[in-house]
């Protein structure tokens, strides 16, 4: 396997969800290497500083910091966001890594369906409270870990976005990845004007990450047999590292990649009505003005 590119990320501070384990741990690792300034977001205090400890122990000129925050909790979300606008005066990179499947319907403290929170309206929040850190840094960069999984979606179940009616582990995972690229494109359409570029990824798959890890039946069974044969996490980092530090996409905004490469997605993540409706909706669902 090729080594991973190093950027030049000296003096840039980035921030990454979801960096305890699997593509959010090797982007962690790999934007430290690149000589920024890392904030770490974890959810357990403990693997957290184990991980930060692990990437300081490897000698990389950039420095790590550990915010720990429960992505599923709109509260941590605002705390999280307030944390790093007290702590820091720059943002350069936001890395949108934290991703999740459960097996069974789980609903969050907020009265949310917890896949959707995590995988979206995390993003949108977290996102949204660092605008006005984001755009007042220069040439910085929004990106969101997606997956071609987000192509199984046919139609969007306006009526049932939490899946009250009808939930399927998989259908609800692909649904959240759809509506990550759909809020990839419509924030690049609202920052168009800024020098903020947003854009979308799928990792590569199947990957030996921990995502997955707590499915059960013929699922979980698939999930360990792709993942016996499935590439690195560090090769799942690639294209986000990519989008976080590449000259080449500098002023690239509104796209999705794969393989460091544009990608196309599919013709509903293009469906500017949709992507609208979403961004008012996921503005209601966390207490932000629509507009």
């Amino acid at each position: 396997m090729a080594a991973q590119r190093i950027y030049d990320l000296r003096e840039r501070v980035c921030l990454v969800t979801g960096a305890t384990s699997g593509i959010g741990r090797e982007t962690a690792r790999g934007l430290a290497q690149s000589g920024a300034s890392v904030l770490m977001v974890a959810r357990d205090p403990a693997r957290g500083a184990e991980v930060a400890a692990k990437i300081r122990s490897t000698g990389a000129p950039g420095s790590v910091e550990l915010l720990i925050a429960d992505l599923a909790c709109q509260g941590d979300v605002t705390a999280l966001a307030g944390q790093i606008r007290q702590g820091h005066d720059r943002l350069d990179v936001v890395i949108h890594n934290a991703g999740a499947v459960n097996t069974t319907r789980r609903v969050t403290a907020d009265g949310i369906e917890a896949t959707l929170a995590v995988n979206h309206l995390a993003p949108f929040l977290l996102t949204n409270l660092l605008a006005p850190l984001i755009q007042a840094t220069p040439s910085s960069r929004v990106v969101t870990v997606s997956s071609y999984m987000h192509t199984r979606v046919k139609d969007i179940p306006w009526d049932d976005l939490q899946a009250e009616h009808d939930y399927s582990a998989a259908a609800t995972y692909n649904l959240t990845k759809l509506l990550n690229v759909l809020f990839t494109y419509e924030l690049a359409r609202r920052w168009a004007g800024t020098s903020v570029t947003a854009n979308a990824l799928h990792p590569g798959w199947p990957l030996k990450t921990n995502l997955g890890r707590e499915q059960t039946g013929p699922g979980a069974v698939f999930d360990r047999v792709t993942k016996l044969i499935g590439s690195s996490a560090a090769k799942g980092a690639r294209t986000g590292l990519y989008l976080a530090g590449s000259p080449d996409v500098t002023t690239v905004t509104g796209q999705y990649f794969s393989r460091c490469r544009p990608a196309k997605s599919s013709a509903l993540t293009h469906n500017t009505t949709a992507a609208e409706r979403l961004w008012a909706h996921s503005a209601e669902l966390c207490g932000l003005p629509a507009s």
